[in-house]
């Protein structure tokens, strides 16, 4: 049993760890195979390692290594971006004026935005009106009624 867990096996746990990360992205499997890795280092240069001690190490390399991402990498991988809402489509409208194309009756309609048409929330208001767009909740704006000057 004791011969399962050699470099070699180390190595190829590590191996299996980083490609299922390949396929299920979510870097744990990654820094959890790079402590695997490390283990099939150790067991090559200490290889009378017992196989309770060899685990130990394992899950405090992985620990380890998970808290170095979390910590360290992480942090510095969040890209900090001039536009945030650059794929978000609906926020970047909160704002603009827009005009209601089918009337909001019982405080739903549509408003026409660009050549689609979204769902409305906000006052009763006939087809033709202008309203500004003040929040989005999932695909539906709210809207308020912009006054007329004049």
């Amino acid at each position: 049993m004791a011969e399962l867990m050699n470099h070699y096996g180390w190595w190829i746990l590590a191996l299996l760890l980083i490609a299922a990360e390949v396929v299920a992205p979510g870097y744990f499997l990654l820094w959890i195979g790079i402590a695997a890795a490390l283990m099939g280092v150790l067991t090559w240069l200490a290889p009378a390692l017992p196989i309770l001690a060899q685990a130990i190490v394992f899950a405090l390399l992985s620990l380890a290594t998970c808290l170095v991402y979390w910590k360290y990498i992480r942090p510095r991988a969040e890209v900090r971006d001039d536009q945030p809402l650059l794929n978000r489509r609906g926020q970047r409208m909160v704002g603009r004026c827009v005009i209601v194309c089918e009337a909001i009756v019982n405080g739903r309609g549509k408003v026409k935005v660009g050549d689609g048409e979204w769902l409305a929330e906000g006052p009763d208001l006939p087809v033709g009106s202008e309203v500004e767009i003040v929040a989005l909740q999932g695909t539906t704006f709210t809207v308020r009624e912009v006054p007329r000057n004049g």
